[in-house]
């Protein structure tokens, strides 16, 4: 008789709820659970707002033996589903969860730098330029206001803008995490 050894899955939860899934797989199952979040600011029409949100939205990683405890798993509040291709639920290589762990160290979010950096594709969030879209050239005054480049009535213009009215535009997780972004970072293969 073979033991079923625990594995991480990938369990998609409601928009939204990804903290409430997190909570109640730990709580009510006792199982562990990897809900990487990032720390962050975001420009909106009501100023800069400082929020937390998940590395990967609608998801969560936990940590169990699925034979048996998949339907528990499946009726806990914030779960949706569990990801499946067809009938098969794979499994998460435990290489990718450790990798990811130590770019999140602590339980606390990760803390992620706004992005403004020269050659960054750029939105106006506030301001008499609001809705506007330009690219940084660099940082003056302390790194309190930035200089763009704007395409305004037609020809491109140097601006100078607060920093915190910017919203950095095409944001992928590679620009987040530089260490998931190198080539083989996450094959076992190269785990050393």
């Amino acid at each position: 008789m073979q033991l079923c050894k625990p594995a991480w899955y990938c369990a998609r939860t409601k928009p939204k709820h990804e903290h409430i899934a997190a909570a109640n797989v730990g709580k009510r199952l006792g199982l562990e659970v990897f809900h990487p979040r990032l720390r962050l600011e975001r420009a909106t029409r009501r100023g800069v707002v400082r929020v937390v949100e998940p590395l990967f939205p609608c998801y969560i990683f936990v940590r169990c033996i699925l034979e048996n405890g998949l339907d528990e798993l499946r009726h806990v509040t914030g779960i949706s589903s569990l990801v499946h291709f067809g009938h098969k639920i794979p499994s998460v290589p435990d290489a990718a969860i450790l990798e990811l762990k130590q770019c999140f160290e602590s339980e606390e979010p990760m803390v992620v730098e706004d992005g403004v950096i020269p050659g960054a594709e750029v939105q106006i969030a506030d301001g008499v330029f609001m809705g506007f879209s330009g690219m940084v050239v660099r940082a003056v005054s302390a790194g309190q206001r930035v200089q763009i480049l704007l395409d305004f009535l037609g020809r491109i213009s140097l601006a100078e803008v607060d920093r915190k009215s910017l919203r950095v535009e095409n944001r992928r997780v590679a620009d987040l995490l530089p260490l998931l972004a190198t080539p083989g970072s996450l094959d076992p293969a190269s785990a050393g």
